[in-house]
């Protein structure tokens, strides 16, 4: 396949030929691309979130971060690349029309992506753009980025604004980024954090700074949860993992230390009743009337006699079958008869799991004030490490078969049991880097940092990477 044609496939929109000189007025000219739930408000641009609700919307206004990244005369915007249908999903497939040729990933073309930020993972795995921003609800910068070889940052929960990115669950969404560089990861982040007081999530400026003497250590605490559950792991993953530990112990100062987090095995249950309300709640302006497609000739033909809610068919047909079923599960979560055991215990049982990982680092969470944290060890750990993944990338014609037949169609909660090791830090809010295991490998581990330590994380992922054979 041509450069031309990966490029077909992979993004939405082209804004310019990507074949540009690599210096600009003296600075390095980096070329980025959006994921298209992204607004930017151009002629030719479209914010489709890859469904047909949405495919003839444009929108009319920039992003924040769109907006950030345009004034830098040295980044260069190329276009807007394929994700899961609104954002929800694993491996890239979910949205309109599905074609596993237009669902790539560029260095194990037989697998799928992953998602839903698939398209900006592969854009960066692919050598189209320097970076590209997606963004992580409950993995789909981190999952994508392990599965395309590449490393994703999910910063701390409010540090990007969210304003200009369409809702899927905004006590959730946060703004990531995709690089096979992360010293442009660095960069980037650093322009992208700021506030905004048009988000209203965004986080204020004197919660952003944290001391720097944080940074300026020779010894690092390493905690592996009890909980990570090594019997859910396919056995590569957890060799491979076994086997990054051991080269992190070559790193001048690394410990490693067991901590407990009991509310771990309990993070997808939380999740999944949790993201599905705020999907129920965001999606339900889109009926056609005030905003997405409408179907043709559903309100002239509408029988005034018959009990058929007016924009039935608009929604049927114009959202994806995982959307709906999101959707669904989230009234249900939502209804009078279930809010109180669900809706409710779901938010206590998240505040839990907050106050456990508050526990385990050395360092409090900016957003407590000057709140005592007991820890349980004396001094607490300055980072937690797990896998990315349950498994690695499955095959794309087996994910084919399973869409093609029905008897052999996958349970959906077999692909959402691969978010067990992202969905608690989305969660939490911490920030987290996915780095590959080993170089061009579809496997990835995560370093995990206390809330609002998402410098200390980044500069600690490269020392691991320098300092050691970790993704060499």
């Amino acid at each position: 396949m041509s450069k031309q044609q990966l490029i077909n496939k992979i993004f939405f929109s082209v804004k310019n030929n990507v074949e540009t000189p690599l210096k600009i007025t003296g600075q390095q000219l980096l070329t980025y691309s959006l994921k298209d739930n992204i607004c930017v408000k151009a002629e030719d641009d479209k914010t489709t979130c890859n469904s047909s609700m949405l495919w003839e919307y444009k929108s009319p206004f920039n992003s924040t971060i769109y907006d950030i990244l345009s004034k830098e005369s040295n980044l260069k915007f190329i276009g807007k690349t394929r994700l899961d249908e609104f954002a929800m999903g694993s491996m890239g497939i979910n949205g309109p029309n599905f074609n596993p040729k237009d669902v790539l990933n560029p260095l194990f073309p037989d697998r799928v992506p992953g998602g839903s930020s698939s398209g900006s993972a592969a854009s960066v795995s692919g050598g189209l753009v320097d970076f590209s921003l997606g963004t992580d609800t409950g993995g789909s910068v981190r999952l994508p980025a392990s599965w395309c070889g590449t490393m994703g940052f999910k910063p701390s929960y409010g540090k990007i604004s969210r304003y200009g990115v369409v809702d899927m669950a905004q006590s959730l969404d946060t703004v990531g980024v995709i690089s096979n560089d992360i010293d442009k990861i660095y960069h980037v982040f650093k322009l992208l954090d700021q506030y905004d007081p048009k988000d209203t999530t965004s986080l204020p400026e004197e919660l952003r700074f944290r001391p720097p003497q944080q940074d300026l250590k020779s010894e690092w605490k390493i905690g592996i949860p009890r909980e990570i559950c090594i019997d859910l792991c396919d056995p590569i993953i957890w060799n491979k993992f076994e086997e990054t530990l051991h080269k992190l112990l070559s790193v001048p100062g690394v410990t490693l230390h067991p901590v407990s987090i009991p509310s771990l095995k309990l993070s997808l249950p939380i999740y999944y009743t949790l993201c599905p309300s705020e999907v129920a709640s965001n999606l339900a302006r889109y009926d056609g009337v005030r905003y997405g497609s409408r179907e043709k000739n559903e309100f002239e033909d509408q029988d005034n006699d018959t009990d058929i809610t007016l924009f039935a068919s608009t929604r049927s047909k114009h959202f994806g079958k995982e959307v709906k079923r999101r959707i669904m599960l989230g009234n249900h979560t939502l209804s009078s008869g279930s809010y109180q055991n669900n809706y409710l215990k779901a938010q206590r049982l998240r505040m839990r799991l907050i106050d456990e990982f508050n526990s385990i680092f050395q360092v409090r969470n900016v957003l407590m004030g000057k709140t005592e944290i007991k820890t349980n060890s004396d001094e607490g750990i300055d980072f937690m490490l797990v896998p990315t993944s349950l498994t690695p990338p499955p095959k794309m014609d087996d994910v084919v078969k399973s869409q093609t037949n029905k008897q052999q169609e996958e349970n959906p909660v077999t692909n959402y049991m691969n978010d067990f090791f992202t969905v608690p830090m989305s969660l939490a809010g911490l920030p987290t880097i996915s780095i590959p295991m080993s170089l061009k490998s579809n496997l990835g581990v995560q370093i995990v940092g206390q809330y609002g330590d998402d410098y200390k994380v980044l500069n600690f992922a490269k020392n691991v990477m320098i300092n050691s054979n970790v993704s060499t």
